[in-house]
């Protein structure tokens, strides 16, 4: 979290705690039961953090594309044939290759197989006669927040830094309402 409680991001457990043990984060809570073990210590695994020392995320948000949101965005999914993958099994692929112009915006790429994107090649989805199963969108910050929800749900102490009990009340109130 940034030091004005503002969920960024998720953290291994090792990075969270030499963040802790550098003084650059606060423990807000511990992974309760969890321990990390060096040659001579014996450390509680933190769950939650939070920053001493705010970060400007808007300046975050204008970086150029990252390889993991396209990933997200298309669901881990080649947009040409639907093959499901891991971050090891696909590529991104320009729509329009960057040989002609295009630029690596979220619009002009796309998550693909390593195999569909040989087969398109330097050729545009028409050409290659390889359409998309979607239309690619442009990636925004709500992308990196649904995936932090995401991982709420197998961390029930992470509910209230997100907000989602709040979020799951104002749903409640309009289904009944």
């Amino acid at each position: 979290m940034n030091a004005t409680y503002e969920p960024l991001s998720v953290v291994t457990a090792p990075k969270a705690l030499t963040l802790v043990w550098r003084q650059v984060a606060e423990v807000l809570e511990l992974d309760k039961g969890n321990i990390l073990r060096s040659p001579r210590f014996v450390f509680d695994v933190p769950s939650v953090i939070r920053l001493t020392h705010y970060i400007d995320i808007r300046s975050r948000q204008n970086r150029v594309t990252n390889r993991h949101r396209i990933l997200s965005r298309d669901h881990y999914r080649c947009q040409y044939c639907g093959l499901k993958g891991t971050v090891f099994d696909l590529t991104l692929d320009h729509i329009l290759p960057r040989s002609r112009g295009g630029r690596t915006l979220a619009e002009n790429l796309v998550t693909a197989c390593k195999d569909c994107n040989n087969r398109k090649g330097n050729r545009t989805p028409e050409e290659a006669r390889m359409p998309l199963l979607t239309n690619p969108s442009a990636l925004y910050y709500g992308l990196e927040r649904l995936a932090l929800q995401r991982s709420a749900d197998a961390r029930p102490e992470w509910r209230k830094y997100l907000f989602l009990d709040h979020a799951d009340e104002i749903e409640e109130s309009v289904s009944t309402g």
